[in-house]
């Protein structure tokens, strides 16, 4: 059992949330599904909570009712090696939800993802002060990130 788990609270939706994100995510299974009984609060039957795996890491799914929303302040960052891999999971991922900017998207269900290539942390951590503001400034303009647009905007300037 890892010492902490993200718990994410959704209306009604714990379930498809989590076979949504299962299908997504290598490395990612159904551990746990428990249902409202008698004593509710919940309608019977229906999904209390759920835990997953993703990619190995464990979250919990509650259905608690609308009186919680998701917001940005708190998202989920997912680090990727691959142009592809960054492609693959912000399009399935921004289904039916909403682009931001910045590596940042919403999905679906008002939950706030962050698909980061490693190469971006590393031009960011640039020891050249110069490259390393080219890579931000070239990242400001951008939703889904650009592994060859950065690697562009970092490598400007060089060899003049």
């Amino acid at each position: 059992m890892q010492k902490i788990t993200p718990f994410l609270w959704f209306d009604s939706q714990a379930e498809e949330a989590m076979n949504f994100y299962v299908s997504i995510f290598r490395n990612s299974k159904v551990l746990t599904v428990n249902r409202y009984g008698e004593a509710g609060p919940g309608p019977r039957g229906t999904v209390m909570t759920a835990s997953f795996l993703l990619d190995g890491q464990e979250f919990v799914a509650l259905n608690g009712g609308p009186q919680y929303k998701f917001t940005p302040a708190i998202s989920f960052v997912v680090n990727c090696e691959t142009q592809a891999e960054v492609n693959d999971l912000w399009d399935k991922l921004s289904a039916g939800g909403r682009e931001d900017q910045c590596a940042w998207l919403q999905d679906k269900f008002g939950v706030s993802w962050q698909i980061v290539p490693r190469v971006l942390i590393e031009l960011l951590n640039d020891p050249d002060p110069a490259k390393a503001q080219r890579v931000m400034a070239a990242m400001m303009k951008m939703k889904k990130i650009d592994i060859a647009a950065l690697q562009r905007a970092a490598a400007q300037g060089e060899n003049t």
